[in-house]
């Protein structure tokens, strides 16, 4: 099977399993992103073993997926968390590399880096949770089209960059993080984006969520975004060279890890967040 329709298979299975994971939202959603950030958790360790550093793996993946389910247990309005409870997990963290690193073994990296996967990977895909119960929104339509923005949004830049990149080809963009990429394929990327936030935001959020943007605020929206998601994409490149590795792993046919699918999420889904808090107006029907 060539690598086109490994793509296309994976594809036709987990895209339906995502949407109706976000439309149900609640327990199904929490898990979904649990599991998903406690995978990509996993690959990023491994890309820092890979760099000569060594996280608390157990530690970190755990934390990882425990952060999206903190993040149901604040929903359900169970618990809060606050600034204490992270500066517990530090602790615990220092601890634990105490007694099971000491001096010898570089345990403020192996703090440090633990740490960051869990906020990298968990913390940022818990922002699927804000926007599934951001205050505007009232029914699962409405969260479903405001979660599915993000998305929609990665996989028209992806496809904007691949498609102008191999049309027009000319300058790299950043040729010693990722020799693939050039700046015709970014600024498509951007620009399929726009158009693309133009009509979902006329075409499926008015309707579906009776929320909407102001034109500037849309095209605002979908340069940001875009950017912000071809920057994660860059990012975990940087991070896969440092390691010399390829892929994060070889978890999904034809994709790579886990880690390599959600890499722009993990900056588009915090970012969107940021911008709609701002931008989104409440339409009539």
């Amino acid at each position: 099977m060539s690598e086109l329709a490994k793509r296309a298979a994976f594809a036709v299975v987990a895209i339906p399993v995502v949407i109706a994971c976000i439309w149900y939202g609640a327990a199904p959603l929490a898990i979904l992103i649990s599991v998903a950030s406690a995978i990509a958790a996993h690959e990023f360790y491994k890309l820092a073993i890979a760099a000569g550093n060594t996280p608390l793996v157990v530690h970190g993946v755990s934390l990882s997926a425990l952060i999206p389910l903190f993040m149901y247990a604040r929903v359900l309005g169970f618990w809060v968390p606050s600034v204490s409870v992270l500066m517990l997990v530090v602790l615990e963290l220092l601890t634990v590399s105490l007694w099971f690193r000491g001096s010898s073994r570089k345990p403020l990296e192996a703090v440090s880096i633990t740490l960051f996967g869990a906020l990298y990977t968990g913390g940022m895909m818990s922002f699927t949770f804000a926007l599934r119960y951001h205050p505007y929104v009232i029914g699962a339509a409405a969260g479903t089209a405001l979660v599915m923005l993000p998305f929609i949004l990665t996989w028209v830049t992806d496809i904007g960059g691949y498609t102008f990149g191999r049309m027009i080809g000319g300058r790299k963009l950043m040729p010693s993080i990722s020799p693939g990429k050039t700046v015709a394929g970014a600024v498509g990327g951007f620009v399929l984006a726009v158009v693309g936030v133009v009509l979902y935001e006329q075409f499926v959020l008015r309707p579906a969520a009776q929320l909407g943007m102001l034109l500037q605020g849309a095209i605002l929206f979908g340069v940001v975004v875009s950017v912000s998601g071809q920057i994660g994409d860059l990012v975990e490149s940087m991070l896969k060279r440092q390691a010399g590795v390829k892929d994060s792993s070889h978890l999904i046919p034809g994709h790579g890890g886990m880690l390599d699918r959600i890499d722009s999420l993990l900056f588009t889904l915090p970012v969107s967040y940021v911008l709609l808090s701002w931008l989104l107006i409440p339409v009539p029907r």
